[in-house]
Protein backbone atom coordinates (compact mmCIF):
# COMPACT_ATOMS: atom_id res chain seq x y z
CA UNK A 1 0.00 0.00 0.00
CA UNK A 2 1.35 3.61 -0.67
CA UNK A 3 2.16 6.27 2.06
CA UNK A 4 -1.26 8.01 2.74
CA UNK A 5 -1.56 11.56 1.87
CA UNK A 6 -4.23 11.66 4.89
CA UNK A 7 -3.87 9.58 7.76
CA UNK A 8 -6.89 9.62 10.86
CA UNK A 9 -6.23 8.40 13.80
CA UNK A 10 -8.83 7.77 16.45
CA UNK A 11 -9.95 11.18 16.08
CA UNK A 12 -12.81 12.40 18.26
CA UNK A 13 -15.20 15.66 18.18
CA UNK A 14 -17.13 16.48 20.71
CA UNK A 15 -20.30 18.88 20.65
CA UNK A 16 -20.72 21.04 24.18
CA UNK A 17 -23.56 21.05 25.36
CA UNK A 18 -25.30 21.93 28.74
CA UNK A 19 -26.58 18.35 28.94
CA UNK A 20 -22.95 17.27 29.19
CA UNK A 21 -20.47 16.02 25.28
CA UNK A 22 -22.35 14.69 22.20
CA UNK A 23 -19.55 12.70 20.88
CA UNK A 24 -20.48 13.18 17.41
CA UNK A 25 -17.30 11.62 15.85
CA UNK A 26 -15.92 8.70 18.21
CA UNK A 27 -12.53 7.05 17.71
CA UNK A 28 -12.20 7.41 14.06
CA UNK A 29 -9.10 5.81 11.98
CA UNK A 30 -8.91 5.88 8.09
CA UNK A 31 -6.28 6.47 5.37
CA UNK A 32 -7.13 8.64 1.94
CA UNK A 33 -4.26 7.00 -0.47
CA UNK A 34 -2.40 9.13 -3.12
CA UNK A 35 -4.30 9.71 -6.69
CA UNK A 36 -7.77 7.65 -5.16
CA UNK A 37 -11.17 8.55 -4.40
CA UNK A 38 -12.59 7.54 -0.61
CA UNK A 39 -16.28 7.83 0.07
CA UNK A 40 -17.44 8.02 3.52
CA UNK A 41 -21.23 6.75 3.47
CA UNK A 42 -24.14 7.25 6.37
CA UNK A 43 -27.54 8.30 7.12
CA UNK A 44 -28.10 11.79 7.93
CA UNK A 45 -26.11 12.61 11.68
CA UNK A 46 -23.39 9.72 11.23
CA UNK A 47 -20.78 12.52 11.22
CA UNK A 48 -19.72 12.48 7.95
CA UNK A 49 -20.06 16.75 7.66
CA UNK A 50 -18.59 17.03 10.72
CA UNK A 51 -15.28 14.87 10.00
CA UNK A 52 -14.61 16.88 7.23
CA UNK A 53 -14.66 20.33 8.97
CA UNK A 54 -12.38 18.98 11.45
CA UNK A 55 -10.27 17.71 8.51
CA UNK A 56 -10.05 21.71 7.94
CA UNK A 57 -10.62 22.62 11.60
CA UNK A 58 -13.51 24.91 10.58
CA UNK A 59 -15.87 23.55 13.11
CA UNK A 60 -18.23 25.94 14.59
CA UNK A 61 -18.73 26.34 18.28
CA UNK A 62 -19.79 24.43 20.20
CA UNK A 63 -18.04 21.50 18.39
CA UNK A 64 -14.63 20.59 19.75
CA UNK A 65 -11.73 18.09 18.73
CA UNK A 66 -10.92 16.22 21.50
CA UNK A 67 -8.58 13.38 20.45
CA UNK A 68 -6.55 12.16 17.76
CA UNK A 69 -4.26 12.92 14.52
CA UNK A 70 -4.88 14.26 11.53
CA UNK A 71 -1.52 13.25 9.33
CA UNK A 72 -1.54 15.24 5.98
CA UNK A 73 1.90 15.28 3.94
CA UNK A 74 3.43 14.27 7.18
CA UNK A 75 2.27 17.03 9.64
CA UNK A 76 -0.53 16.50 11.82
CA UNK A 77 -3.26 19.13 11.18
CA UNK A 78 -4.24 19.28 14.42
CA UNK A 79 -1.14 20.87 15.78
CA UNK A 80 -0.74 23.42 13.12
CA UNK A 81 -0.71 26.98 14.30
CA UNK A 82 -3.39 29.39 12.58
CA UNK A 83 -0.87 30.75 10.34
CA UNK A 84 0.68 27.17 9.49
CA UNK A 85 -3.10 25.67 8.72
CA UNK A 86 -4.04 28.84 6.49
CA UNK A 87 -0.84 27.70 3.98
CA UNK A 88 -2.62 24.62 3.93
CA UNK A 89 -6.34 25.38 3.41
CA UNK A 90 -7.05 25.71 -0.28
CA UNK A 91 -3.57 25.63 -0.98
CA UNK A 92 -3.43 21.97 -0.52
CA UNK A 93 -7.07 20.46 0.62
CA UNK A 94 -9.64 22.44 -0.48
CA UNK A 95 -13.32 21.54 -0.10
CA UNK A 96 -16.62 21.81 -2.66
CA UNK A 97 -20.02 22.65 -0.14
CA UNK A 98 -23.16 20.71 -0.37
CA UNK A 99 -24.96 23.91 -1.18
CA UNK A 100 -23.28 26.32 -3.89
CA UNK A 101 -25.94 28.70 -3.26
CA UNK A 102 -25.06 29.36 -0.13
CA UNK A 103 -20.96 28.98 -0.51
CA UNK A 104 -20.98 31.33 -3.08
CA UNK A 105 -20.96 35.32 -2.63
CA UNK A 106 -24.25 36.68 -3.77
CA UNK A 107 -22.99 40.29 -4.30
CA UNK A 108 -19.69 39.73 -6.65
CA UNK A 109 -19.46 37.53 -9.55
CA UNK A 110 -17.87 34.25 -9.83
CA UNK A 111 -15.11 35.38 -11.56
CA UNK A 112 -14.12 38.25 -8.41
CA UNK A 113 -14.43 35.16 -6.21
CA UNK A 114 -12.25 33.14 -7.85
CA UNK A 115 -9.66 36.13 -8.29
CA UNK A 116 -10.32 36.42 -4.78
CA UNK A 117 -9.29 33.00 -4.10
CA UNK A 118 -6.16 33.41 -6.22
CA UNK A 119 -5.21 36.34 -5.17
CA UNK A 120 -5.26 35.56 -0.77
CA UNK A 121 -2.70 32.69 -1.38
CA UNK A 122 -0.58 34.97 -3.65
CA UNK A 123 -0.73 32.89 -6.23
CA UNK A 124 -1.37 35.13 -9.64
CA UNK A 125 -1.09 38.95 -10.04
CA UNK A 126 -4.22 40.57 -10.26
CA UNK A 127 -3.90 41.11 -14.18
CA UNK A 128 -3.30 37.10 -14.39
CA UNK A 129 -6.20 36.37 -12.40
CA UNK A 130 -8.86 36.93 -15.05
CA UNK A 131 -7.82 34.54 -17.35
CA UNK A 132 -7.15 31.80 -15.15
CA UNK A 133 -10.77 32.25 -14.01
CA UNK A 134 -11.76 31.73 -17.06
CA UNK A 135 -9.75 28.95 -17.71
CA UNK A 136 -10.97 27.34 -14.38
CA UNK A 137 -14.71 27.73 -15.51
CA UNK A 138 -13.64 26.07 -19.09
CA UNK A 139 -12.36 23.54 -16.69
CA UNK A 140 -15.56 22.54 -15.49
CA UNK A 141 -17.50 23.31 -18.98
CA UNK A 142 -18.59 26.28 -18.37
CA UNK A 143 -18.24 29.13 -20.96
CA UNK A 144 -15.07 32.10 -19.85
CA UNK A 145 -17.83 34.74 -21.33
CA UNK A 146 -20.01 33.88 -17.76
CA UNK A 147 -16.96 35.25 -15.18
CA UNK A 148 -19.04 38.48 -14.98
CA UNK A 149 -22.14 36.51 -14.00
CA UNK A 150 -23.74 36.50 -10.51
CA UNK A 151 -24.46 33.16 -8.44
CA UNK A 152 -28.07 33.80 -8.94
CA UNK A 153 -27.52 34.25 -12.99
CA UNK A 154 -26.58 30.47 -12.90
CA UNK A 155 -28.26 27.08 -12.49
CA UNK A 156 -28.04 24.81 -9.90
CA UNK A 157 -25.89 22.32 -11.26
CA UNK A 158 -23.57 25.55 -13.08
CA UNK A 159 -23.12 26.87 -9.52
CA UNK A 160 -22.09 23.72 -8.11
CA UNK A 161 -19.52 23.81 -10.74
CA UNK A 162 -18.48 27.31 -9.80
CA UNK A 163 -17.97 25.50 -6.52
CA UNK A 164 -15.25 22.57 -8.41
CA UNK A 165 -13.51 25.46 -10.60
CA UNK A 166 -12.91 27.70 -6.64
CA UNK A 167 -11.57 23.89 -5.29
CA UNK A 168 -9.23 23.33 -7.91
CA UNK A 169 -8.26 27.13 -8.73
CA UNK A 170 -4.90 26.12 -6.66
CA UNK A 171 -4.19 22.73 -7.26
CA UNK A 172 -4.26 20.81 -4.69
CA UNK A 173 -3.68 17.16 -3.61
CA UNK A 174 -6.85 16.56 -1.57
CA UNK A 175 -10.26 17.41 -2.25
CA UNK A 176 -13.09 17.68 0.09
CA UNK A 177 -16.92 16.87 -1.65
CA UNK A 178 -18.92 17.44 1.28
CA UNK A 179 -22.42 15.76 -0.62
CA UNK A 180 -21.63 18.09 -3.53
CA UNK A 181 -24.59 17.21 -5.39
CA UNK A 182 -27.23 17.61 -2.85
CA UNK A 183 -30.77 18.69 -4.54
CA UNK A 184 -29.34 18.29 -7.95
CA UNK A 185 -31.77 16.19 -10.69
CA UNK A 186 -30.02 12.90 -11.30
CA UNK A 187 -28.83 14.09 -15.21
CA UNK A 188 -27.21 16.75 -13.78
CA UNK A 189 -25.10 15.07 -10.67
CA UNK A 190 -24.24 12.36 -13.15
CA UNK A 191 -22.35 14.82 -15.23
CA UNK A 192 -20.99 16.50 -12.41
CA UNK A 193 -19.71 13.62 -11.08
CA UNK A 194 -17.97 12.60 -14.42
CA UNK A 195 -16.30 15.84 -14.85
CA UNK A 196 -14.74 15.36 -11.26
CA UNK A 197 -13.85 12.09 -12.02
CA UNK A 198 -12.32 13.14 -15.21
CA UNK A 199 -10.11 16.01 -13.62
CA UNK A 200 -9.21 13.75 -10.94
CA UNK A 201 -7.44 11.25 -13.36
CA UNK A 202 -6.08 14.24 -15.33
CA UNK A 203 -4.64 16.02 -12.46
CA UNK A 204 -4.01 12.77 -10.13
CA UNK A 205 -5.22 14.49 -6.85
CA UNK A 206 -7.33 12.51 -3.97
CA UNK A 207 -10.89 13.04 -3.01
CA UNK A 208 -12.66 12.19 0.35
CA UNK A 209 -16.34 12.27 -1.22
CA UNK A 210 -19.21 12.54 1.30
CA UNK A 211 -22.64 11.08 0.53
CA UNK A 212 -25.99 9.58 2.21
CA UNK A 213 -26.40 7.90 -1.00
CA UNK A 214 -24.26 4.43 -0.78
CA UNK A 215 -24.92 2.71 -4.35
CA UNK A 216 -24.03 6.15 -5.99
CA UNK A 217 -20.61 6.15 -3.87
CA UNK A 218 -19.99 2.25 -5.05
CA UNK A 219 -20.33 3.68 -8.15
CA UNK A 220 -17.75 6.59 -7.90
CA UNK A 221 -15.39 6.12 -5.04
CA UNK A 222 -11.92 3.68 -5.20
CA UNK A 223 -13.01 2.51 -1.45
CA UNK A 224 -15.76 3.38 0.69
CA UNK A 225 -15.80 4.03 4.78
CA UNK A 226 -19.70 3.63 5.93
CA UNK A 227 -20.38 5.19 9.21
CA UNK A 228 -22.92 4.71 11.43
CA UNK A 229 -23.79 6.84 14.70
CA UNK A 230 -19.97 8.20 15.06
CA UNK A 231 -18.40 5.55 14.59
CA UNK A 232 -16.84 3.39 11.53
CA UNK A 233 -18.94 0.51 10.38
CA UNK A 234 -17.15 -1.01 7.57
CA UNK A 235 -14.49 0.21 5.03
CA UNK A 236 -13.27 -1.54 1.72
CA UNK A 237 -12.95 -1.85 -2.01
CA UNK A 238 -16.53 -0.08 -3.68
CA UNK A 239 -16.41 -3.80 -5.48
CA UNK A 240 -15.62 -5.78 -2.67
CA UNK A 241 -18.26 -3.92 -0.63
CA UNK A 242 -21.02 -4.37 -3.60
CA UNK A 243 -20.95 -8.01 -4.14
CA UNK A 244 -20.15 -8.79 -0.48
CA UNK A 245 -21.05 -6.39 2.32
CA UNK A 246 -20.06 -7.89 5.55
CA UNK A 247 -21.57 -5.65 8.26
CA UNK A 248 -25.35 -5.67 8.67
CA UNK A 249 -25.53 -2.19 8.47
CA UNK A 250 -24.24 -1.93 4.89
CA UNK A 251 -26.19 -4.93 4.14
CA UNK A 252 -29.59 -2.75 4.94
CA UNK A 253 -28.49 0.31 2.87
CA UNK A 254 -28.01 -1.57 -0.23
CA UNK A 255 -31.44 -3.45 0.35
CA UNK A 256 -32.82 0.03 0.82
CA UNK A 257 -32.07 0.94 -2.60
CA UNK A 258 -34.99 0.56 -5.04
CA UNK A 259 -33.55 -2.47 -7.84
CA UNK A 260 -32.25 -1.24 -11.38
CA UNK A 261 -32.99 -4.71 -13.38
CA UNK A 262 -35.99 -6.29 -13.75
CA UNK A 263 -36.97 -9.45 -11.49
CA UNK A 264 -34.84 -8.09 -8.53
CA UNK A 265 -35.72 -8.28 -4.93
CA UNK A 266 -38.02 -4.88 -3.96
CA UNK A 267 -36.45 -2.57 -1.61
CA UNK A 268 -36.82 -3.40 1.97
CA UNK A 269 -35.34 0.00 4.37
CA UNK A 270 -33.75 -0.40 8.07
CA UNK A 271 -36.23 -0.62 11.02
CA UNK A 272 -36.40 2.20 13.25
CA UNK A 273 -34.04 5.17 13.11
CA UNK A 274 -30.24 6.22 14.35
CA UNK A 275 -29.81 6.57 17.86
CA UNK A 276 -29.72 9.99 19.52
CA UNK A 277 -25.96 10.65 20.06
CA UNK A 278 -27.08 12.70 23.64
CA UNK A 279 -27.64 9.01 24.86
CA UNK A 280 -26.05 6.38 22.41
CA UNK A 281 -26.94 2.44 22.83
CA UNK A 282 -24.31 0.37 24.80
CA UNK A 283 -22.29 -2.12 23.05
CA UNK A 284 -22.76 -1.84 18.75
CA UNK A 285 -24.76 1.08 18.12
CA UNK A 286 -26.75 -0.56 15.85
CA UNK A 287 -27.60 -3.34 17.91
CA UNK A 288 -31.44 -1.94 18.72
CA UNK A 289 -32.16 -2.17 14.57
CA UNK A 290 -30.12 -5.16 13.92
CA UNK A 291 -31.76 -8.32 12.77
CA UNK A 292 -28.71 -10.69 13.84
CA UNK A 293 -27.45 -9.07 16.62
CA UNK A 294 -26.49 -11.35 19.73
CA UNK A 295 -26.07 -10.64 23.58
CA UNK A 296 -22.55 -9.49 22.84
CA UNK A 297 -23.67 -6.94 20.66
CA UNK A 298 -25.90 -5.26 23.35
CA UNK A 299 -22.96 -5.20 25.85
CA UNK A 300 -19.61 -5.04 24.00
CA UNK A 301 -18.12 -2.16 21.35
CA UNK A 302 -17.32 -4.17 18.44
CA UNK A 303 -13.26 -3.98 17.41
CA UNK A 304 -12.73 -4.32 13.49
CA UNK A 305 -12.55 -6.93 12.14
CA UNK A 306 -10.46 -7.89 8.59
CA UNK A 307 -12.50 -9.68 6.73
CA UNK A 308 -10.67 -9.19 3.48
CA UNK A 309 -7.88 -7.61 1.53
CA UNK A 310 -8.06 -4.17 2.70
CA UNK A 311 -11.66 -4.56 4.38
CA UNK A 312 -12.78 -4.34 7.72
CA UNK A 313 -15.85 -4.67 9.73
CA UNK A 314 -16.71 -3.90 12.98
CA UNK A 315 -19.11 -6.74 14.05
CA UNK A 316 -19.23 -9.55 16.57
CA UNK A 317 -20.81 -12.08 14.40
CA UNK A 318 -17.04 -11.65 12.36
CA UNK A 319 -14.54 -13.25 14.50
CA UNK A 320 -11.49 -11.44 16.84
CA UNK A 321 -10.79 -7.79 16.09
CA UNK A 322 -7.66 -7.43 14.38
CA UNK A 323 -4.35 -6.83 16.14
CA UNK A 324 -3.91 -3.19 15.16
CA UNK A 325 -7.43 -2.32 17.28
CA UNK A 326 -6.98 -4.85 20.30
CA UNK A 327 -3.50 -2.09 20.80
Amino acid sequence: MPEPILSLRDVCVDYITEHGPVHAIDRVSLDVLPGEILGVAGESGSGKSTLAQAILRTLPPPAVITGGRAVFEGRDLFALSEEELRQVRWKRISIVFQSAMDALNPVITVGEQIADTLLAHGAFSGRACRSRAAELLEMVDIPGDRLDAYAHQLSGGMRQRVGIALALALEPSLVILDEPTTALDVIVERGILDRIRALQRERGFSVLFITHDLARMLEFADRVAVFYAARLAEMGPSAELLRSPRHPYTQGLLRAFPPVHPGAEEPVSIGGSPPSLVSPPPGCRFHPRCGVAIEECRRIAPGAVHVGPGHVAACHLLGAPAARDRE
